[in-house]
């Protein structure tokens, strides 16, 4: 693999290159990946507790909505800023990053799996190892790589979905194959979201997935839990 000047390694070009991006944003997205995704639930263990999310339907329904309507989307819209940024813009963008996070827990959950996603990319792709907040870390070393925006996206949210399915898999809990009916359904608004964000901007941040963020506020102080959001 090509080595650019930056230390950083570049996908080699022709359809060897094309595959070798995938394989890595396949990498950097996968539960093996040592961001610690799994201890997360975005507030969805709150959401089962009080009774909001019983079921696969209702566990779809809330999914929907945080992807469509909350963190998702945001962090899609981040995501392509941070691609687009240069080096020195990216604080802007991360500082924006965090404020946005609607509850404490939130903001740890992006904070620390961003700090923890850029100090392992940097240790094997080289580059920054700057920590920041979660979707602009993976938004600024898929631009350094020179990886491919909208699959970036496409595997960002995929992740994103899939990290929130194995918890309702434990917290509802669902089947294992009932779990994966939920995410497959998902597959279509996965990639028309990847496919909006592109034309979007920081102007259209916005959350209106109310119901999601005060279970991420009740969860700080709830009695007894799995996750840490």
């Amino acid at each position: 693999m090509p080595i650019d000047e930056s230390g950083g390694s570049q996908p080699e070009a022709g359809p060897a290159g094309a595959d070798l991006a995938l394989l890595t944003l396949a990498q950097w997205l996968s539960p093996a990946y040592p961001v610690g995704a799994f201890a997360y639930s975005h507030g969805l263990e709150s959401a089962v507790a009080e009774g909001a999310v019983r079921d696969a339907d209702g566990f779809g329904r809330w999914l929907d909505d945080v992807l469509l309507f909350g963190g998702g989307r945001n962090d899609a819209i981040l995501l392509v800023a941070a691609y687009a940024a240069a080096p020195d813009a990216l604080a802007g963008i991360d500082a924006l990053a965090r404020a946005l996070a609607p509850s404490a827990e939130r903001a740890m959950e992006t904070e620390l799996q961003g700090a923890a996603f850029a100090a392992t990319t940097s240790a094997i792709w080289g580059g920054a190892d700057a920590p920041l907040a979660y979707p602009v870390a993976v938004g600024a070393a898929a631009a350094a790589q020179g990886l491919p925006l909208e699959k970036t996206l496409q595997f960002y949210l995929h992740g994103f979905a899939s990290n929130l399915t194995a918890a309702a898999t434990r917290l509802v809990p669902l089947g294992q194959t009932e779990a994966q009916a939920v995410l497959a359904a998902r597959g279509p608004a996965l990639a028309d979201l990847s496919a909006l964000a592109l034309s979007l901007t920081p102007d259209d941040l916005g959350s209106s997935a109310f119901m999601a963020d005060i279970a991420s506020m009740r969860h700080e102080t709830q009695y007894s839990r799995m996750f840490r959001s």
